[in-house]
C-alpha cells in the first residue's frame, strides 16, 4: 500500500481480510455495525430494516456486471441524488474509478475460488488533502429482499452500493448523506479543484458571448478528464423536486456525460446556415423523467441529424434518464453548474502543467490579538488581519491563478446539529516585495481579489495577477469561528506559497550590538513621469532601486517609456531613524545603466500618508560614484562596475585619476551628472577604445557638489536640474 494513503480508523484491509480466511468466517465490520446507528442519527425508516449480503440477495454476485456504467446507477430512498451524480461521472472516467477502487480484480467475487472470499471490501477517498482508505463489510440495508438505498440497475452487481456504504462511513451514517452537492462527492473521488457557477447570475442564458466562452470551457475540462454536474435550484422547500413542465426536476443533481458540437445534415434549415449546434448530455440518476423540449429522445429535431453521427453521440431513444439538449436552452433551464477540474500537474504531458501548492491551517481562537487566528471577514477592521496569512509570488509578468480553499468536512457533526458548512471566503493583496512577515496595517498595500464568501465546503476563485509578490488572507466570515481548512494554488511557474508566521523581526543577541528595528516605511512606487529620452526613439527603459541603511531592491524594468508605472512596494524595519531612504530612477543598458534621477525622504511617522508628488534631482557627491550591480537581477544589462573606469579620491593636494576610454564619456555625462562644458575643460581626447593620456585636476568637495578646479581656478559645479517626477505614497509608524 502506498505510504501516501491513510488508514480510516487504522483498519488494514489485508490482516482483516487475511484473519477472517484463516477463521473461515465473513467479515463483519466494529466500526460501522449492521444496526440503526449506521443508518440514522435522527429519522429512522418508515420500516424495519435487514441487513443483508448480496450472496443472500441473488445467486451470482459481482462487482462489476459487463464493467462499469454511468448508468448502472439508481437513486434509493436515501436524498443523495448529488452522490449518484456524482457517482455517474465517476464511472466515465476509468482512470478515476480505479482510484476510488483500488485493485478491483482482486476484490471482485471468483467463483472457483468462493474460500478466498471474506465479505470485506476496500475504497479510497481524497479526504481533505489525502487519499484515506475506508474498509466495510457487504452487509447492505435492505427491505422485502431489496436494496434500500443506491443501487444498480442489475440486480447482481454491487459495486455502487458498496462504495456508498464506504461514504456513509467515512460521514458517520447514511442519514448524514441526505443533501450535499455533487462537486463535494467528486471532490472526494478524485481531488479535483471544484468551482460552482452561478447561470443566473452570470446571465448565460442571455448574453450569447458568455455562453459561447462558458461552453468551451466547459468542452476543454470535459475533454481533459474533469467531472461537472448541474441543478436547478430551489426557491423554497416546497418546490424542491417539483418536476418543471419540461420535464427536469427542481433542487435535483444531475451529472453532464457528454458534451458535443454537433454537425447536422442540412444546414440551411437555422437562419445563421451554422454547421455544428453546441449540444450537452444529462443524466437523471433515477434513470427516468427526462428533458421533454427540443432535442430530446422523441423530438423531430433528430431527424435532421445523419445515422451515422447518431451512431457516434451514441444516441439512445429509451427512458433511461439520459438526454441532449441545445447548451442555449440547459443555460436557460438550469441555475447551477459544479465545475471540477483535474488540474494537470505532471511534467510528461502534451497540455498545460500547472505548479501545486497545498497548506493545510485552521482559524483558531485567542484572546491574544498576537495569536488569535480567527479574525473574521474584511469588513471587521479590527481583527481581519488576525487570521492566518500566506505569501506567494508571480514571477511572470502576468499568470493565471487558481485558488481554492476548502473547509472540513462538516458532515460528520450533523448528529450533534452542526453539520452545516460555515461561510467562508478569502482576500488577496498585492504586498511589498521584500515583505517577510505578517500584515497588521494597511496602508499602501492594494487589495486585488476578493472571493464570493458562501456556506459551501469549497470556495475557488481564477483570477490573473500581475508580476509581484501576494498575501492571501482565508477568513471566516464572522469572527471567532474554529475549524480547519486546506488551501491549494495553482501557478504557471512555482509560486513559493508559505505562511506567514513571524510578526517582526527577532531579537537576538546581535540586536545589542547592531541595534533593533525602531520604525516601519512601507513605500510604494506608483510612477515616474518625464524622464529624459535615453534612445533615438525618443523612449527609456527605466526602473527603479529604493536604498534603506544596507537594504536595496529593485523594480522590474518598464520598457520603451518616459512616463512609467511602476507600482512597486517595499517595506523597510529601520533601525537608523535618521538614515533616509534613496529612490533612484536608472535606465536599463546593455553595457552601462544610466542614472536617470532620485528622490531622498526622511520618513518619518508625521510625514503625509497621501500620494505624493516629488521631484527628481541628479545626485551630491556622497551618490557619485555608486551606481547599481544588476548582474544579480537575471537582468540583460552590465554593471556599470564592469566597465574600465576607475576613480581613486586622492588628499586634497593630490589628484583625481582617470583612465577612460570614449565610450565612458556618454556615462560621466549622464549617470555622474558632469555637464558637457565639464567634460571638455578635462581636455580628454584620444581614438576610440584607446587608452587616453592622463589629466591630473584637484578635486573638492562642497556639500553635494562635485566641484572640479581647472587651470585658470575657476570652480565648475555639476547642475542638478530637475529630472523628472516621482509619484509615491509612503507610511511610518512605529515597529
Amino acid at each position: 500500500m502506498s505510504s501516501s494513503v491513510q488508514l480510516f480508523r487504522d483498519q488494514k484491509y489485508h490482516e482483516l481480510k487475511e484473519q477472517c480466511i484463516q477463521q473461515k468466517q465473513l467479515f463483519e465490520d466494529p466500526e460501522f455495525p449492521a444496526s440503526d446507528e449506521s443508518l440514522f442519527y435522527q429519522s429512522a425508516p418508515p420500516r424495519k430494516v435487514e441487513w443483508k449480503r448480496p450472496k443472500d440477495l441473488c445467486e451470482d454476485p459481482h462487482l462489476f456486471v459487463n464493467g462499469i456504467s454511468s448508468h448502472d446507477l439508481h437513486q434509493g430512498t436515501l436524498g443523495n441524488c448529488w452522490f449518484v451524480a456524482a457517482c455517474s461521472c465517476l464511472a466515465l472516467r476509468k482512470t478515476l474509478w480505479q482510484q476510488v477502487i483500488p485493485d478491483f480484480n482482486e476484490q471482485e467475487w471468483d467463483p472457483k475460488k468462493p474460500e478466498k472470499y471474506a465479505g470485506i471490501f476496500r475504497f479510497r477517498f481524497w479526504c481533505f488533502g489525502k487519499w484515506t482508505e475506508v474498509v466495510v463489510d457487504d452487509l447492505l440495508p435492505t427491505m422485502d429482499g431489496k436494496l434500500i438505498y443506491c443501487h444498480s440497475n442489475m440486480k447482481n452487481e454491487f459495486w455502487s452500493a458498496l462504495v456508498e456504504k464506504a461514504y456513509a462511513k467515512l460521514a458517520g451514517s447514511y442519514e448524514a448523506l441526505d443533501g450535499g452537492s455533487a462537486a463535494d462527492a467528486i471532490v472526494d473521488f478524485t481531488g479535483a479543484v471544484a468551482e460552482s457557477v452561478d447561470l443566473v447570475q452570470g446571465k448565460y442564458g442571455e448574453v450569447i458571448s458568455e455562453q459561447m466562452k462558458l461552453f468551451e470551457d466547459l468542452l476543454k475540462v470535459h475533454k481533459r478528464g474533469g467531472l461537472i454536474s448541474c441543478y436547478i435550484a430551489a426557491s423554497s422547500s416546497s418546490t424542491k423536486e417539483a418536476e418543471t413542465e419540461m420535464g427536469l426536476v427542481i433542487g435535483h443533481a444531475y451529472s453532464v456525460t457528454a458534451i458535443r458540437k454537433l454537425r447536422l445534415g442540412e444546414r440551411a434549415i437555422f437562419s445563421l446556415n451554422a454547421e455544428k449546434l453546441f449540444m450537452i448530455r444529462l443524466r437523471n440518476p433515477w434513470g427516468k423523467r427526462e428533458w421533454n423540449g427540443a432535442w430530446s429522445d422523441n423530438s423531430e429535431e433528430w431527424k435532421k441529424v445523419s445515422n451515422s453521427e447518431r451512431k457516434s453521440l451514441g444516441l439512445t431513444l429509451e427512458n433511461d434518464g439520459e438526454f441532449w439538449m441545445t447548451f442555449e436552452d440547459w443555460c436557460k433551464n438550469f441555475t447551477d453548474v459544479d465545475i471540477c477540474r483535474i488540474v494537470n500537474t505532471s511534467y510528461f504531458s502534451i497540455h498545460k502543467t500547472w505548479e501545486k501548492k497545498m497548506m493545510c491551517g485552521a482559524w483558531a481562537k485567542s484572546s491574544e490579538p498576537l495569536l488569535n487566528r480567527s479574525g473574521g471577514c474584511f469588513d471587521n477592521k479590527e481583527t481581519f488581519l488576525q487570521n492566518p496569512q500566506y505569501i506567494f509570488d508571480v514571477k511572470k509578468t502576468e499568470d493565471k491563478v487558481l485558488v481554492s480553499l476548502q473547509q472540513e468536512d462538516r458532515r460528520k457533526y450533523k448528529k450533534e446539529g452542526k453539520g452545516d458548512s460555515i461561510p467562508i471566503g478569502f482576500e488577496i493583496f498585492k504586498v511589498e516585495d521584500n515583505r517577510s512577515y505578517r500584515l497588521h496595517k494597511l496602508t499602501v498595500q492594494e487589495r486585488t481579489a476578493t472571493s464570493p464568501y458562501i456556506n459551501t465546503r469549497t470556495v475557488f476563485l481564477r483570477r490573473v495577477l500581475k508580476q509581484g509578490r501576494y498575501v492571501l488572507i482565508p477568513t471566516t466570515y464572522h469572527p471567532g469561528i474554529v475549524t480547519k481548512f486546506i488551501l491549494r494554488l495553482f501557478t504557471d511557474v512555482p509560486s513559493k506559497l508559505r505562511e506567514l508566521k513571524a510578526d517582526k523581526p527577532k531579537i537576538t543577541c546581535w540586536s545589542l550590538l547592531c541595534g533593533y528595528p525602531r520604525r516601519v516605511t512601507q513605500v510604494k512606487i506608483h510612477s515616474a513621469e518625464g524622464l529624459q529620452k535615453q534612445d533615438r526613439s525618443g523612449g527609456a527603459d527605466p526602473y527603479v532601486l529604493i536604498k534603506c541603511e544596507n537594504q536595496t531592491m529593485r523594480s522590474p524594468v518598464q520598457r520603451d517609456t518616459t512616463s512609467a508605472v511602476f507600482n512597486t512596494q517595499v517595506v523597510f524595519y529601520r533601525k537608523n531613524t535618521d538614515s533616509p531612504i534613496i529612490i533612484q530612477v536608472w535606465n536599463s543598458n546593455v553595457l552601462c545603466d544610466q542614472f536617470l534621477g532620485q528622490a531622498v525622504l526622511a520618513a518619518s511617522p508625521s510625514d503625509p500618508r497621501e500620494q505624493q508628488t516629488l521631484q527628481l534631482r541628479g545626485r551630491g557627491s556622497r551618490e557619485a560614484a555608486e551606481m547599481p550591480d544588476t548582474s544579480r537581477d537575471g537582468d540583460s544589462t552590465t554593471s556599470p562596475r564592469s566597465l574600465f573606469l576607475c576613480l581613486r579620491t586622492l588628499s586634497p593636494k593630490k589628484f583625481l585619476l582617470i583612465l577612460l576610454v570614449r565610450p565612458v564619456l556618454q556615462t560621466l555625462h549622464q549617470s555622474c551628472c558632469l555637464s558637457w562644458d565639464l567634460l571638455q575643460h578635462l581636455n580628454i581626447c584620444g581614438m576610440q577604445g584607446s587608452a587616453l593620456s592622463l589629466h591630473q585636476w584637484p578635486v573638492h568637495d562642497h556639500g553635494h557638489h562635485l566641484g572640479v578646479t581647472g587651470s585658470h581656478s575657476s570652480k565648475l559645479v555639476a547642475p542638478h536640474p530637475i529630472l523628472g517626477m516621482l509619484v509615491l505614497t509612503k507610511s511610518t509608524y512605529p515597529a
